[in-house]
């Protein structure tokens, strides 16, 4: 195998992960390489990519499904759906302005990442839309599971247990998503000048109505000039214009609010999904926290005593991104400490190499669930040859 290899079909995949498991060679596996600054630096040999193996092979717009080799942009699925007023509904984060990469993300790395953005408050996660993979295991064999529809799946759920998995357990050749139809009309009510814990207030009490939220998001003092929240609401015009004026009405005690659409609107969407508020300076590092949005404001709270930081919330506050100094440990320390007793979970999403070599970028896991994490890479990749350390030490 050579220091790159780009097979174009599903058997020459097959054949590349045979001939590195025999030359007991330790792969990189990517699609173009968007994302490969996230994780732990893996310590590998070669490079295996999927960005020959690209097309759409099953398209049913009736049925809402689309599939595609793992090498194909993610561009030409959004084109593709855009063509008959679909999209995929999950709205997958771009992490080229956080990371500073070039190329385009492929559908194969949305799913390796479980990639999600603002909508994921109502239409679920990318797992959730992900019905179907065919990927190559550890030991060079093809593997299907899951198919063209939610229900077709039994014995172990592979379809999920791939997602997020980061190309640690199998290279990706097909995946099948359910996709939705475009709203027809999009408004977002924006409020001004709230803390942070009565902006969560506000989102919350946004997405406990009945009013369909499909984005909730805070931008504090040092993202936007004045702290503004937002909840975004689609569908139909007559229901959009209802359910919005509904909406405002029941968030009067925290502001007049105005409404926000078209273009503005959706570059402010944008924005929030691929935390590109925080993709400058581009010597910070970059956190990924998840916790109760209930606990949210008190755990930054926290985490403000220990120097400068800047971050803003989305998914109604249970969704943090937080850029602080990347000197040290790139506040690991810090903010694991605020989340202690929360039930939240930290992810560092940019970092120098050596920082990410040095801490957990992943949520440490307790050792009952690093044991079962060890059997099920043992199961799926023997010989540890997909992006070896990328997500813990070791693994």
């Amino acid at each position: 195998m050579t220091a790159v290899s780009e097979p174009t079909s599903e058997s020459e995949l097959a054949e590349a992960v045979a001939e590195a498991r025999a030359a007991r060679m330790p792969l990189a596996v990517q699609g173009r390489g968007t994302k490969s600054g996230i994780g732990r630096p893996a310590q590998t040999a070669a490079t295996l990519s999927t960005v020959r193996m690209s097309g759409i092979t099953l398209y049913e717009p009736a049925e809402l499904v689309i599939g595609a080799k793992a090498g194909t942009p993610v561009a030409e699925i959004e084109a593709a759906l855009a063509a008959r007023g679909q999209m995929l509904p999950f709205e997958p984060i771009d992490y080229r302005p956080l990371l500073g990469s070039e190329g385009g993300p492929t559908v194969g790395g949305i799913a390796a990442g479980n990639l999600s953005g603002p909508r994921r408050i109502s239409a679920g996660a990318c797992r959730d839309s992900l019905i179907g993979v065919r990927f190559v295991n550890g030991r060079g064999e093809i593997v299907k599971n899951g198919g063209r529809v939610m229900k077709n799946v039994t014995g172990l759920d592979l379809v999920k247990l791939m997602a997020g998995s980061w190309g640690t357990l199998g290279v990706m050749s097909e995946v099948i998503f359910k996709v939705l139809p475009v709203a027809e009309t999009t408004a977002t009510l924006v409020l001004h000048g709230l803390d942070d814990a009565r902006a969560i207030e506000a989102l919350s009490t946004a997405l406990g109505s009945p009013f369909e939220v499909t984005g909730a998001a805070h931008l504090p003092l040092g993202i936007d000039r004045v702290p503004t929240t937002l909840v975004r609401i689609e569908g139909f015009a007559p229901s959009v214009a209802y359910r919005s004026g509904r909406l405002r009405a029941l968030l009067k005690p925290f502001g007049t609010g105005d409404v926000l659409e078209g273009a503005p609107a959706a570059d402010l969407w944008r924005r929030v999904r691929d935390a590109s508020f925080l993709a400058e300076p581009r010597d910070r590092a970059v956190w990924r926290v998840s916790v109760a949005p209930s606990k949210a404001a008190a755990a930054l709270a926290r985490l403000r005593g220990e120097g400068e930081i800047r971050h803003f919330y989305d998914w109604g506050g249970g969704l943090v991104w937080i850029a602080l100094p990347a000197a040290g440990d790139a506040g690991a320390a810090a903010i694991r400490g605020a989340l202690a007793g929360t039930g939240g979970h930290a992810t560092l999403v940019r970092a120098p190499a050596e920082i990410r070599a040095a801490v957990d970028v992943f949520e440490p896991q307790s050792p009952a669930l690093m044991t079962i994490t060890e059997g099920v890479k043992a199961s799926l990749d023997p010989d540890r040859l997909f992006n070896p350390g990328r997500l813990y030490a070791g693994l």
